[in-house]
């Protein structure tokens, strides 16, 4: 019996890396043979990101959180501390955005910050 090497299920796998490589450079995206390690690599820095992204954005906010708390003058960690210490229950993410958008209230929790480490 002769092996089929143009069916259809053949076809549909490697169209589908194709369709997956589309907009890779060069031969990325039009040759099988190298979008098929294009596509596997592209998956694993997608998988590694994923995961990477929920670091990188905790690092971006408690960037912002103490750069507003140094302009009051405290430093980071005795803002959080001062902040638990006050039993103020605030995310990260929400910190960040008042650092930036809304000043009065920050500095009001900074104030409030300052008086429970005092």
């Amino acid at each position: 019996m002769p092996r089929a090497v143009d069916g259809t299920k053949h076809k549909d796998r490697r169209k589908k890396i194709i369709e997956q490589a589309k907009g890779y450079w060069g031969r990325r995206s039009t040759n099988y043979r190298i979008a098929k390690d294009a596509v596997t690599k592209a998956g694993q820095y997608a998988y590694r990101d994923r995961k990477r992204r929920k670091r990188d954005f905790r690092r971006l906010w408690i960037a912002r959180i103490s750069a507003g708390a140094q302009a009051e003058g405290l430093n980071y960690s005795q803002f959080m501390h001062g902040l638990k210490l006050a039993n103020i229950e605030i995310n990260r993410k929400a910190l960040s955005n008042m650092a930036i958008e809304d000043k009065l209230a920050f500095s009001q929790l900074i104030v409030q910050a300052k008086a429970a480490l005092n």
